[in-house]
């Protein structure tokens, strides 16, 4: 049967380009296996050129499926699935590209377009580790295109094909409108879908365009180290893979690392959990592999100025990969769908996702362990005067770190695996939890985490490799020392530095972590000065130790600082909904119109609008200080009964100074599609003195002044207004004062009514006709109109930003670095030749 208005085309070639993906890197894999596992250079060659010509179809059909797919959404084909289910009319163009990968298919096929990339450089550049490293790259890609192949072998589906047409995925079947008289799809069931089911207006952020793209490449980057481990242990060239691998693995660190805290800054401004971090599963999924990717540099660093720590290093890159893989279950699984604010939904593909975990997992630490004994290994130990000794413990303490993170992350896939394991379910008769302070929970472990870390990221560098003398190291580190103990006392003695909340134990170690964290800056970049004279392009670890210091201290001062501005004041007290872990006495409600206290501010919720095609409502909250220097507006938003979602979602809004934002979110409002207010305005032109009557009493008008100056009307100087002063007597005696304004801004007209709340009435002037006032009035049950807050004061939270920027670029200095010692090496070695 033919459908009216279907573009198919799209689709076929959609379908094609991935039945071809996946053929193509199916035959690179086999073709760059044969290549190294050939004893034969002319062979070698062979295969080669095959697997090469078989990558280069497999990178061009991905990024035609990209294309195609992108067509689709962009073109609101809505007769595809995937595009109905994304997107809508109404975004804008800038995130349509956060539609694309909004579904698991999507982010799949952007992790294997980064693969694309990434194995285009590796085939021009990796010479004779191309074979081997591209063999697993292109084994990946084998996975990736399974996974949205959507082949169907018997009842079981492989993947999830983005191509899909809506009519075939049962959407549709419950919908009569859509059906004909026979009971089947109607020919013209396109005319009646007139719009997508839109993208989840939390992802409706410009973070949510560039941080996906980028935590990616981070992801798949992690297999270019891991790659080269495999390559080491299979031709057994066991310590020669590390030279090309280090500037791989700093590359994946800068990018995973960036890509992680993009997240959080996502985080800080769509997300109402109150700053950049929660502890949220999906974004420890992140960090953990970072972690151990950072540990694994730092053991690799050991081994080429010592010989120490390969095997640590061998370990540890298949580690950080096989943790990339493992966040993949975790998210997309479906198992954190109760626990994580943004982790995918399940889309029956968790064999297929666990299979895809454990095809690397464990054939990668089978190898190990058989090579294991093989690997290069020092017998004597380090001296603890070393600096490889005390990096091997830094190592050390972000793998048992990452452990931690990932144990308490994983603690909802035990649950569900221990009612099968009959020891486990004799003794473990509650479901495991981080208690009902879960950030608590890890931040009194990553707190001794930080003191640690800070102190061996100030001394280490001072140190030398394999031995150093006392007097030596004495000398060098006293000044950093006594400069870091001078400007931590003078932070902790003026900063006011004060977090009581879980304890005075809880906060000694905030104060010992500052001072450690300041340290580590002012230690580190002393060594800069000192140790290499001011040189930066020498100076990358020192420049992202300086980073990550920066980073700790941020986190540190704006975590401990954070000042709560919203006290209520107001004495209104309404339900902040269902499941809100909100404590009602740090919410302020706002009535419009109405300027109330706030901390240092007055705060007058002023006016809201909506979205032309959603439900989406914005608030226009104006903050002006006691002092009246400092004014400003913010325009947080929120909206209910979106989606099928039933609670408030709300995204903040932040006014950003160099030292510190004011950070704001709703958290309760009145549903605006329920107290809509259907009455209208009666006009009634008035002289002074004259009475207008409501149902509840009556007004007379006092005054009419042009121009009146009174502060609360905000006026600039080019501003025109007229106010009118009425007072209002109520038939229960009560007597009320009202100043509806009629504005000129801009040369066009405003209005600015006044609400009698206790009366339910509303003034506007709305214009002047013969020295009289056209005076407005109207009647509604429905004129309380409020929000209820949450504000919060961030304290130099851009050290965080900041040192997130400078630690990837003291990476990206170390990178370059070694690159640049590679080529030099390598013209070395050929002038020998």
């Amino acid at each position: 049967m033919d459908y009216t208005g279907e573009h198919l085309l799209p689709g076929l070639l959609g379908h094609f380009f991935i039945t071809l993906s996946l053929v193509a890197s199916l035959v690179a894999t086999f073709a760059y296996f044969k290549a190294t596992q050939s004893k034969l250079e002319t062979d070698t060659v062979t295969w080669k050129k095959l697997a090469r010509a078989a990558f280069i179809t497999e990178v061009f059909s991905v990024f035609a499926i990209f294309g195609i797919l992108f067509y689709i959404i962009s073109n609101h084909l809505f007769e595809y699935k995937y595009a109905w289910q994304h997107s809508s009319r109404s975004l804008e163009v800038k995130y349509l590209l956060s539609c694309f990968w909004e579904g698991q298919e999507g982010s799949f096929l952007l992790w294997s377009i980064w693969h694309c990339v990434l194995g285009l450089i590796l085939i021009r550049k990796s010479k004779q580790w191309e074979a081997p490293v591209m063999t697993v790259v292109s084994f990946a890609q084998v996975c990736l295109a399974t996974m949205i192949a959507g082949i169907y072998f018997f009842n079981w589906r492989m993947g999830s094909n983005p191509f899909v047409l809506l009519r075939n995925e049962g959407v549709l079947d419950n919908a009569p409108a859509f059906m004909n008289e026979n009971g089947g799809l109607r020919s013209d069931y396109l005319s009646l879908i007139t719009d997508g089911n839109d993208l989840n207006p939390l992802l409706q952020n410009y973070w949510m365009v560039i941080h996906p793209p980028v935590l990616f490449m981070g992801f798949a980057s992690t297999i270019v180290p891991f790659a080269y481990t495999i390559a080491g242990l299979w031709t057994k060239k066991f310590g020669e893979w590390t030279k090309p691998a280090l500037p791989w693995a700093l590359f994946s660190a800068a990018v995973l690392g960036t890509g992680v805290m993009m997240g959080g800054a996502w985080a800080y401004e769509s997300l109402s959990f109150g700053g950049y971090w929660a502890w949220d599963p999906v974004e420890n999924a992140s960090m953990v592999p970072w972690l151990v990717l950072v540990a694994g540099i730092h053991t690799l660093l050991i081994y080429k100025h010592t010989g120490h720590s390969l095997r640590a290093t061998h370990f540890l890159f298949m580690l950080a990969f096989s943790l990339v893989l493992y966040s993949t279950f975790l998210t997309r699984s479906g198992v954190l769908g109760d626990t994580s604010v943004h982790a995918f939904t399940d889309l029956g593909m968790n064999f297929q996702l666990l299979a895809f975990l454990l095809i690397f997992l464990v054939p990668a630490f089978a190898f190990f362990a058989i090579r294991y004994k093989q690997i290069p290994h020092i017998v004597k130990e380090e001296q603890t005067s070393s600096r490889e000794f005390w990096m091997f413990i830094g190592s050390l303490v972000f793998f048992l770190t990452a452990s931690f993170i990932c144990i308490a992350t994983s603690l909802p896939v035990l649950n569900n695996i221990i009612p099968y394991i009959p020891i486990l379910n004799k003794y473990v008769k509650n479901k495991l939890t981080m208690g009902e302070d879960p950030v608590f929970s890890y931040n009194r472990i990553i707190i001794f985490v930080a003191i640690i870390i800070g102190v061996l990221t100030a001394v280490t560098q001072y140190l030398k490799y394999k031995q150093t003398d006392s007097k030596f190291f004495l000398k060098k580190i006293t000044w950093p020392t006594l400069i870091a103990v001078a400007v931590a006392s003078l932070v902790l003695a003026f900063g006011n530095i004060n977090y009581m909340d879980h304890g005075g134990g809880f906060m000694g170690a905030i104060w010992l972590a500052m001072v450690c964290s300041i340290y580590a800056i002012v230690a580190n970049a002393g060594y800069i000065w000192i140790g290499m004279k001011g040189k930066l392009n020498l100076s990358g670890g020192s420049v992202a130790h300086v980073g990550f210091g920066l980073m700790l201290l941020g986190i540190l001062i704006s975590s401990s600082k954070k000042e709560v501005l919203s006290y209520n004041t107001s004495g209104i007290f309404v339900p902040l909904g269902e499941g809100s872990k909100e404590k009602a006495g740090e919410n302020l409600t706002l009535v419009k119109g109405v300027p109330t206290t706030m901390g240092n501010y007055t705060v007058t919720y002023e006016s809201d609008s909506v979205h032309p095609k959603k439900p989406l409502w914005y608030y226009k909250l104006h903050f002006k200080s006691k002092t009246g220097i400092e004014q400003f507006t913010l325009m947080p938003n929120a909206f209910v009964n979106y989606k099928g979602n039933q609670s408030l979602m709300a995204n903040p809004d932040a006014k950003r100074y160099w030292d510190h934002d004011i950070f704001t979110y709703i958290t309760s409002l009145p549903d605006p599609e329920k107290n809509k207010d259907t009455s209208s305005y009666r006009e009634v032109l008035l002289s002074i003195g004259d009475t207008i009557f409501y149902s509840k009493g009556f007004a007379i008008l006092r005054q009419m002044k042009l121009n009146d100056k009174n502060p609360r009307f905000n006026f600039a100087e080019k501003d025109t207004a007229l106010v009118a002063t009425l007072t209002v007597y109520g038939i229960d005696s009560s007597i009320h004062k009202a100043q509806p304004v009629l504005w000129v801004r801009n040369g066009s007209i405003d209005f600015s009514p006044d609400t009698v709340l206790a009366q339910n009435i509303i003034l506007r002037v709305n214009g002047v006709e013969e020295k009289k006032i056209k005076m407005g009035v109207k009647e509604s049950d429905n004129l309380l109109q409020y929000v209820t807050l949450k504000a919060y004061k961030f304290p130099f939270i851009n050290f965080l930003w900041a040192g997130t920027l400078i630690m990837a670029m003291g990476i990206i200095i170390s990178m370059v670095r070694r690159i640049q010692l590679n080529k030099a090496g390598s013209l070395v070695e050929n002038l020998k030749f």
